[in-house]
């Protein structure tokens, strides 16, 4: 998947983020652990979000492409823009999983609160 379908979905799960109250605080941050795609806050709670765009199944489910290994990168990067920017508040990981077709002539959001823990 190129980098521009990739920010396509990005941009999707963000529009979703807007319309259920979050605000977006950062898009694609990255640090020396990591990426995180998009990172929004309601209320008090700062939200770490993976975006994961897929067109077809036959390949399982997109949440199951945020193995261990990627959750571990993900809090280690969490932590870091915690420290960065001084917030001293609840964090959740979720993921958002957006559904298109190869001419992206849709999106539809899949919203994984609290996917896994912190």
């Amino acid at each position: 998947m190129s980098r521009a379908v990739g920010t396509w979905g990005e941009a999707q799960a963000a529009a979703y983020l807007r319309a259920h109250g979050y605000t977006l605080l950062a898009h694609s941050y990255r640090c020396r652990f990591g990426e995180i795609d998009l990172i929004a806050c309601k209320g008090n709670l700062l939200c770490m979000v993976e975006v994961k765009l897929r067109t077809n199944l036959t390949c399982g489910l997109p949440r199951e492409y945020v193995t261990s290994g990627k959750q571990e990168r993900l809090k280690k990067t969490a932590a870091f823009y915690l420290a960065e920017h001084e917030y001293d508040c609840p964090v959740r990981f979720d993921v958002a999983e957006v559904y298109s077709d190869a001419a992206r002539s849709y999106a539809r959001i899949e919203y994984w609160e609290n996917a896994f823990g912190g």
